[in-house]
């Protein structure tokens, strides 16, 4: 019994690798993806000002619609790298894009705007980012797609890519309009 005490931390070291490996081999695992609690959630009730201080954005607003949400910042370089492809979405697939403008100035975002193209059907403020923590964001860009009884039904973290939008966004869009 006395040897056997020293194979203790051994054994227990063994079992813990093996608590925590196990979570990591599974098939479903994607290291890639955050989980997100607002999935199936009803959409956060927000009221923004609109970017040029115009029409708001709200939530009641885009209730009876399928569409897609994007959290900004004219600072964030990968909201930069994913804009082209958010302006080619826009007009050629016709996206219905709504963006919030994240903790940003309003000057800096209409600046941004000015240089690269507005994808958005209409853009709120929100400057201290309080419909960002409603929303569960951890950094720009975020999208998320909402149905038409104005729940949330995906979350993508980080700038969006081609691949994404064909293999996820566009075919979820398309289930979502014909429910």
């Amino acid at each position: 019994m006395g040897k056997a005490i020293y194979l203790l931390p051994l054994v227990l070291f063994l079992a813990l690798c093996g608590y925590f490996a196990v979570p990591l081999l599974r098939a479903d695992y994607d290291p890639t993806t955050l989980p997100s609690a607002m999935i199936d959630q009803p959409l956060p009730a927000f009221d923004l000002a609109g970017l040029d201080g115009g029409a708001t954005l709200a939530s009641g607003a885009l209730k009876g619609q399928v569409v897609v949400i994007n959290f900004f910042a004219s600072w964030c370089v990968p909201c930069r790298l994913e804009h082209p492809l958010l302006m080619r979405l826009a007009t050629q697939e016709k996206l219905p894009l709504y963006g919030i403008a994240y903790k940003d100035a309003v000057e800096n975002t209409q600046h941004l705007l000015a240089q690269t193209g507005d994808p958005y059907r209409r853009i709120g403020v929100d400057r201290d980012g309080r419909v960002g923590i409603d929303f569960g964001v951890y950094g720009v860009p975020e999208t998320y797609v909402i149905d038409k009884s104005g729940h949330i039904r995906k979350r993508f973290v980080g700038p969006l890519t081609a691949e994404m939008v064909d293999r996820e966004l566009l075919p979820l869009l398309k289930q979502l309009n014909r429910s």
